[in-house]
């Protein structure tokens, strides 16, 4: 059970970041915080994987007064997602063309869905980014819906001051991923063998 688990969160965290690649290649907008990590990016120095690294590991910081406590699947988004950007936009070319750049819009939307699915489903732990939003949420007192749509509208406006791209992108994926992850999540989510992992 947990190497399946450990497979699923391996692939899924790298489709995940092969997905963004796909997003950032396309350049019609990213979701918000890609748009952060764009406009991170040059003032750091840094590549755009290894500053989804770094923003990654320090949103974790904030989990101390959270009180939230990280798993295995926590860490490793740290790392692999921001890896698997890099590697991915140094194999995928610059499209040319609306239609080309739409259609790896399109790709990176569905795939990031199916991905986020696939690792959240593994059960291993939430990423560094949710479990901030969940984190407030126990310490506001305030539902999901709000606390989720805060961070990203601050994320997102943070981004775009620094120069992140904001574009069609941005709105198609803020109006589907919700959707998509919905129907991939029961699709992939490994449920505990009775007895063997404690509720």
């Amino acid at each position: 059970m947990m190497h399946r688990r450990l497979f699923q969160l391996f692939w899924g965290l790298g489709l995940y970041g092969f997905s963004m690649a796909l997003m950032l290649r396309a350049g019609l907008g990213l979701d918000p915080w890609d748009v952060l990590h764009q406009g991170l990016s040059p003032r750091l120095g840094l590549s755009f994987g290894m500053t989804v690294n770094l923003v990654g590991a320090l949103v974790l910081l904030l989990w101390w007064p959270l009180r939230q406590k990280p798993g295995i699947g926590t860490v490793c988004n740290i790392v692999v997602i921001g890896t698997a950007v890099d590697i991915g936009l140094m194999l995928l070319p610059t499209p040319e063309g609306h239609a080309v750049r739409f259609g790896w819009l399109a790709a990176g939307i569905v795939l990031n869905g199916i991905a986020g699915g696939a690792y959240i489903g593994a059960g291993l732990g939430p990423g560094p980014r949710d479990g901030l939003m969940t984190g407030f949420c126990r310490w506001t007192g305030l539902p999901v819906k709000w606390v989720r749509t805060g961070i990203e509208i601050a994320v997102l406006a943070a981004g775009w001051a620094l120069g992140g791209t904001v574009g069609i992108g941005t709105l198609l994926y803020a109006v589907t991923i919700g959707w998509i992850v919905h129907h991939a999540l029961p699709f992939f989510t490994i449920a505990p063998r009775a007895g063997l992992i404690p509720r």
